[in-house]
C-alpha cells in the first residue's frame, strides 16, 4: 500500500550550493548534513540532495503544498530559481506552478484548499 509522499531527492551538481539555497528556499536547516546526502525535513516529508548527480527537468514532477503560490514564486524567484511555467489554475481552485532551480531541477509548488493535513499516515 503506498501511504504517500516521503523523500524527494534532487541530483545536485554543487551540494554546498544547493544546501544553501534549499535552507533559504524552505527557511530550515537541514537536520541530516554529510557529504554523501543532505536532508531537510519540510513539514513532514524528506527533501534530500545528492551530490555529483545529474540535475534535469524530465521525469517525476514533485509539488510542494503552499498556501499563496504567487507570494512564494515571487520569494523563490528572488532567491535565484527562474519560472519553468506560469502559474496555472488546473481546476477547483487548485493552482500549481513549475520553477527552474539554479541547479536545472524543478522545483514545482502546489496550492489546493482541499488537501487533507489529516490524511498524511
Amino acid at each position: 500500500m503506498i501511504k504517500g509522499l516521503r523523500t524527494v531527492a534532487y541530483p545536485v551538481a554543487d551540494l554546498a550550493a544547493a544546501k544553501a539555497w534549499y535552507s533559504k528556499v524552505f527557511d530550515t536547516a537541514p537536520y541530516f548534513d554529510q557529504p554523501f546526502y543532505v536532508g531537510f525535513n519540510i513539514g513532514g516529508f524528506e527533501l534530500g540532495l545528492i551530490p555529483d548527480g545529474k540535475p534535469g527537468k524530465t521525469g517525476s514532477m514533485v509539488y510542494w503544498g503552499v498556501d499563496d503560490i504567487a507570494a512564494e514564486v515571487e520569494r523563490i524567484v528572488a532567491l535565484g530559481a527562474t519560472l519553468h511555467g506560469a502559474i496555472q489554475d488546473v481546476g477547483e481552485n487548485i493552482k500549481t506552478v513549475e520553477l527552474a532551480d539554479p541547479f536545472g531541477n524543478l522545483l514545482c509548488l502546489i496550492d489546493n484548499p482541499h488537501f487533507d493535513v489529516k490524511a498524511v499516515r
